[in-house]
């Protein structure tokens, strides 16, 4: 559980406090309610390149790491298709740096050619090497537009195509930063060895004079059911086959999003998991398996995901997944394996408590959600799920109409050829 108080300044920034006075360290982590999902379909990868942009220096300060470094800080950020994260770690002496730091972009970016250019040809290179150039680096560039149709989930943070980057133009971004990067589009949480009283006086003297913005009312378009398989084959220099399955399920505060995550985890979380017991370990067909939820906020993608062995076939490997999903929609978990990934789960969940900074994250995105206190209930949610949910959820969920099946075919350098 995390103790933590709120308030919220006149231009809509949300603040989170939890005091830590057993930590010698501060963290500040700041949400931005804007991802992949925000963008236009053919001004992809805003988001993401955001991300990057908001390290080229902002009007008061051209060298965002310096003095943070100067302070015994560090910094990092992430993108995803639903939110850009912002975090700092510091001594907590010196968390009046942060704000200066984070107050200061917020205000405002030193927009420059030159710094666009610089981080253009990051983030490109970035997906050149992570996306286009390395084995199954496309899995999410084919994956995400075999299962969604109209959901701008349909492409990955990086953006759709490289052109989308290149074609960015100065007007275009600083209409996103606009848009997205304003005090009432962001959530605060403040973490470590501070006050509540520090903490309101420092978000008063650094954020409240930063003007709010109109706020953004999305329009997503919501993804129709799925009604029949969808199936890409490709052929690939990679070092095996890989099958990669895909099912729509439940958004993140649907009352079976706990269920889904828990079934995932019977599946295939740790060494005596279901799929690594009965296809790795006792009748050896696959190198690996995995399988996971996306934990996107508008509707989800269960993920099965394996390599199979060079002696067993494509056909074989895709029918023994099959057989063990059909199995979870037939027959009751026990209570011991239930009770062994609840315990997980819960265990997960104190380590994570241990961490300001994870304390930080989880308090701003469950904020996201409605309300950072929906963090403490989720033991709770997780320990009331029944084996008759988990039976019910796998009947939802796994049904061949509800597949999207991406297959990497292995290919030795020159045997393919399009």
């Amino acid at each position: 559980m995390i103790a933590f108080k709120k308030f919220i300044l006149e231009n809509g920034l949300r603040v989170l406090v939890h005091e830590d006075p057993n930590s010698p360290m501060a963290c500040m982590n700041i949400l931005y309610d804007v991802g992949a999902r925000d963008e236009q379909e053919d001004k992809t990868g805003f988001a993401h390149l955001f991300e990057h942009l908001m390290f080229s220096g902002s009007v008061n300060i051209p060298n965002y790491d310096q003095p943070l470094q100067r302070v015994g800080g560090e910094n990092n950020a992430f993108t995803s298709n639903d939110i850009t994260n912002y975090y700092i770690t510091l001594p907590s002496k010196n968390l009046e740096t942060a704000f200066w730091l984070e107050s200061d972009r917020m205000l405002g970016l030193a927009f420059n050619d030159q710094g666009l250019e610089v981080q253009r040809n990051v983030v490109i290179e970035e997906f050149k090497q992570r996306y286009l150039n390395q084995p199954y680096g496309d899995v999410w560039l084919k994956l995400r537009n075999l299962a969604y149709k109209v959901h701008p989930y349909k492409w990955a943070t990086i953006g759709k195509e490289i052109k989308h980057i290149e074609d960015a133009r100065m007007e275009d971004v600083k209409a996103f930063f606009k848009k997205f990067y304003t005090p009432n589009n962001a959530i605060m949480a403040i973490t470590g060895n501070v006050t509540l009283a520090e903490v309101k006086a420092l978000a008063e003297k650094w954020f409240a004079d930063i003007p709010a913005q109109q706020v953004n009312l999305r329009n997503i378009p919501t993804e129709p059911k799925q009604l029949e398989p969808r199936r890409e084959e490709v052929f690939a220099e990679v070092p095996v086959n890989s099958i990669y399955m895909a099912f729509h399920s439940v958004d993140r505060l649907h009352e079976d999003y706990q269920t889904i995550d828990l079934l995932s985890d019977i599946l295939a979380r740790g060494t005596s998991s279901r799929l690594y017991r009965r296809l790795v370990k006792s009748k050896p067909m696959f190198s690996e398996i995995n399988a996971y939820v996306l934990g996107s906020i508008d509707h989800n993608l269960v993920v099965v995901e394996g390599k199979p062995l060079e002696s067993v076939s494509l056909e074989e490997a895709e029918e023994a997944i099959w057989e063990e999903l059909n199995t979870m929609k037939s027959a009751f978990v026990s209570e011991e394996e239930l009770t062994k990934v609840k315990n997980k789960i819960e265990s997960t969940m104190v380590f994570a408590e241990l961490s300001i900074l994870d304390k930080a994250m989880n308090l701003s995105f469950y904020e996201l959600l409605g309300d950072a206190d929906l963090y403490n209930q989720e033991v709770v949610k997780y320990e009331q799920i029944t084996a008759a949910d988990i039976m019910r959820v796998a009947n939802e969920t796994f049904t061949l109409a509800n597949s999207s099946t991406l297959i990497y075919h292995a290919q030795k350098t020159g045997e393919y050829a399009e």
